[in-house]
């Protein structure tokens, strides 16, 4: 359960990064955080371990993945995110160890964030929601490759130098936060960020791709108990 008082996350920075697994990751709530951050001026870029190309039932994944790459710079450019790098690991058969941490230590070296961001990776979402494999690979490899790109001994054949001046992760969660943005304004955003999955959300759904965005966002930005807000988004944060 959340603490009874939860904190804001820190917004004394200048650019972040957001890793995740697959296109349309960030768009279930994250990016309602991300439109409030890059509306203040902050940098916020998008590292996406794989192009999401086995997530479209009947769509081959030669065909998918350039769809879903495309959705999601238009998702990003839809919060005022004009970086999106993909890293070309195999959708659906992520597995946290040292090739992934290597990848991402280097995309996290190649940027030079102050904040990391990534997604839940644990077993479940709330009890009885199981979380996909590829999820917890990448939270789990995001947060040690924040110390593997500090640390210049550990992938010295990577050629970006070291990068120390990560100084938190948070980490996405939707029970268990400990920290909150205040995401009332950047609702609206999030929703049209969401809705550029036009092609991966009409395929799980009969409803409107609009409508199902907005229910998806109002799911996501609900309250949260302890965090004065009307909209927000819960985090863990971890401090480097």
């Amino acid at each position: 359960m959340a603490h009874a008082s939860v904190e804001p996350v820190p917004e004394d920075w200048n650019r972040g990064i957001v890793i995740v697994a697959h296109p349309d990751d960030i768009e279930y709530g994250c990016a309602a955080a991300v439109a409030r951050w890059t509306a203040q001026g902050k940098d916020v870029r998008y590292v996406l371990a794989t192009s999401g190309e086995a997530g479209i039932d009947g769509l081959p994944p030669a065909e998918c993945g350039p769809i879903r790459e495309a959705e999601e710079h238009r998702s990003a450019a839809a919060v005022g995110v004009h970086e999106v790098e993909f890293l070309g690991h195999p959708d659906g058969r992520l597995e946290y160890g040292l090739d992934l941490r290597r990848s991402l230590a280097g995309a996290i070296r190649r940027h030079r964030p102050e904040l990391v961001v990534t997604m839940n990776h644990r077993e479940t979402w709330a009890p009885g929601m199981r979380n996909s494999a590829d999820h917890r690979a990448v939270g789990q490899a995001a947060l040690d490759a924040v110390s593997d790109a500090a640390n210049e001994w550990i992938f010295p054949d990577l050629p970006e130098p070291r990068w120390t001046g990560v100084r938190w992760a948070a980490v996405n969660v939707m029970i268990g936060y400990d920290h909150a943005v205040d995401v009332t304004d950047g609702v609206d955003a999030a929703v049209a960020s969401l809705t550029e999955h036009a092609r991966y959300l009409a395929a799980l759904s009969d409803t409107p791709v609009s409508e199902q965005a907005a229910a998806q966002i109002a799911m996501a930005t609900g309250p949260k108990d302890g965090f004065p807000a009307t909209r927000a988004v819960g985090f863990e944060l971890y401090a480097f």
